[in-house]
């Protein structure tokens, strides 16, 4: 059996698998379709939550960053980690104990305004749209190379893949699909590292064999791994720069995942608050297993490369054109992976070009620049089973993988995108003597309607899979998570100071995202470029920044203006308190 007809068959029996749950748990109530009817066990919801979580960008896009940039890129793991932990601890049993069905109704009740659960809607879809275009990208990867079509039909099959069971379940559908999900990405996520390990160090565990001795060299694996790379011109693997752009965006990425919506809306599914708390437990050990892998998957996958245009080592010949391995002409075909012969000796060149050091020694053995002209690091953990000569089977798993790591987080983004605009602004705000019938109507249309603005975007997107979600942590930090933590630790925060405070963080984050990438995204809208950073700071960096002036705004705001009324400051203080959990109240 061929490959490409093998990696059909394994997808295609995960999307029979989804679209059956989808079916079986079809949402019948908005109860069910918001909040699964709040009866999801903490251990089925922690899996799911996992799920919703490891998105393409944790399972295609992160260790390929780390892979190309090394240490620097931990800031990856360290701010996704450290911000879930954040939301466990200081969010989801408060949000839970509240007892509404989404983000942007909490804002609206704790702050008793309509304005501010509209501003938050208003912040949940902008950075949930921007999330899933990083999705849609990652989708449209996995599809290109797997089923062998081209990018935008990729994006065209994971859109009607979507529509269909989170259309038509709800969160209730989804959450079993995610479970599912979850199974099959981490399974072939960490089959591929195995192997690869006991390829590279003889140990089974990628995080044993990531400080193991590498069996080629006999060096440690990460010693052999600086050493060419500094032989080549690169940055060593194992140095960093920057602490401060490293802790700035570190804490980016902690905050603003803090503030996430579609995974705060996962601990509104569960009976009781310690459920939610339980669930955010079970979560953190799913999250894990894939976590404390994706760091050994970097570095083993970039000695691969290393090795694979220097089979005999720097000191050695490049490989010949004539030479160069199947998995690179098929992933050729794709466009994600191009080389280039400039000075026409046969051979492949990789190495820095932008390297002073190197400039000498390119002059005297007569390479005109570095010939790996692209590698798409969104490519690499799907390409591992292929580096690594792994069977047929390995390699369509990790297909399917990587297709539900995507499709998993963006069910979750739409639904609370549908959620926010049925509930909190059709139901809550424009009509609220609409039937129960009507505001599931209007969700799915709601939904349906944001997975054609995401496909459309994710043709596009402004950087890697990871780089576009950070984008989308930013706008979280800056806008969502100061008002979640203000409304359930600050009794004198009042409507005015949330929602000018909103206001401010997420408008201020916007503008700096449209400035150096473009309005709306859109290439070539930018009007500054990267040698016009403020402070020297990216804008996927950018979201503390917001952050911080949302804080200010707010308590300037607030301590202007009256108090809120004794109720709310009652409300703060019962929320607070660990016991209980009201029925949801949905408006």
């Amino acid at each position: 059996m061929d490959q490409t007809t093998l990696n059909i068959i394994v997808v295609g029996l995960s999307f029979a698998l989804y679209f059956g749950i989808a079916i079986w748990a079809k949402a019948g109530s908005t109860a069910e379709f918001y909040a699964a009817g709040r009866g999801v066990n903490p251990v089925v919801n922690g899996m799911a939550t996992a799920a919703d979580w490891m998105s393409a960008a944790s399972f295609i896009s992160m260790a390929g960053l780390i892979a190309f940039v090394g240490y620097n890129n931990s800031t990856f793991l360290m701010g996704w980690t450290g911000g879930y932990v954040l939301m466990a601890m200081l969010l989801a049993p408060y949000l839970r104990k509240f007892g509404k069905f989404t983000v942007p109704e909490f804002v609206g009740d704790r702050f008793y305004s309509n304005k501010a659960r509209v501003v938050a809607v208003i912040a949940l879809i902008t950075m949930s749209v921007t999330y899933v275009i990083g999705q849609m990208a990652g989708a449209g990867v996995a599809f290109s190379r797997f089923l062998e079509v081209d990018n935008t039909t990729g994006l065209l099959i994971a859109s009607g893949v979507v529509f269909v069971y989170a259309v038509l379940g709800g969160m209730k559908g989804i959450t079993y699909t995610q479970v599912a999900q979850y199974c099959v990405l981490i399974i072939a996520y960490t089959i591929p590292a195995i192997f690869i390990s006991l390829q590279l160090t003889g140990k089974v565990l990628p995080q044993l064999g990531l400080f193991a001795e590498h069996t080629a060299s006999g060096q440690y694996l990460l010693v052999t791994l600086d050493g060419l790379l500094n032989d080549l011109g690169f940055n060593q693997y194992t140095t960093g720069s920057s602490p401060w752009l490293m802790a700035l965006f570190t804490l980016s990425l902690m905050i603003g995942t803090a503030g996430l919506p579609h995974v705060i809306i996962r601990f509104f599914t569960v009976p009781k608050v310690s459920d939610a708390r339980w669930s955010a437990g079970w979560a953190l050990v799913f999250i894990a297993l894939l976590y404390l892998t994706a760091p050994a998957v970097g570095a083993m996958a970039r000695l691969n490369i290393m090795t694979t245009m220097w089979p005999n080592g720097v000191q050695g010949e490049a490989v010949a054109v004539d030479d160069l391995p199947d998995w690179f002409r098929t992933w050729s075909t794709t466009g994600l992976l191009a080389v280039e012969d400039k000075n026409g000796d046969g051979k492949i060149q990789y190495y820095n070009d932008k390297s002073e050091a190197m400039t000498a020694l390119a002059a005297e053995r007569g390479w005109q620049g570095n010939e790996l002209v692209t590698f798409n690091r969104d490519i690499l953990v799907l390409a591992n089973p292929e580096i690594a000569g792994l069977p047929g089977w390995v390699i369509a798993l990790i297909a399917a993988g990587g297709i539900a790591a995507a499709l998993s987080t963006a069910a979750g983004l739409l639904l609370a995108i549908s959620s926010a605009v049925s509930h909190d602004l059709i139901k809550s705000t424009i009509n609220p003597n609409i039937s129960e019938k009507g505001e599931l109507l209007a969700a799915r249309i709601s939904m349906a309607v944001a997975i054609v603005v995401a496909t459309y975007l994710g043709l596009n997107p402004p950087g890697f899979a990871a780089q576009v979600v950070a984008l989308a942590f930013g706008l979280a930090a800056a806008s969502l998570f100061p008002t979640l933590m203000m409304g359930i630790f600050s009794k004198r925060i009042n409507s005015a100071g949330a929602t000018a405070g909103m206001l401010a963080g997420l408008l201020s984050t916007t503008l700096y995202l449209f400035l150096y990438l473009g309005w709306f995204f859109i290439p070539e809208t930018n009007m500054l470029t990267a040698d016009q950073y403020l402070f020297g700071i990216p804008p996927t960096h950018f979201g503390p920044i917001g952050a911080v002036l949302n804080f200010a705004v707010a308590y300037v705001v607030s301590s202007m203006t009256a108090e809120p009324p004794q109720e709310i400051q009652d409300l703060v203080e019962s929320v607070r308190i660990p016991r209980g959990a009201g029925a949801a109240t949905g408006h």
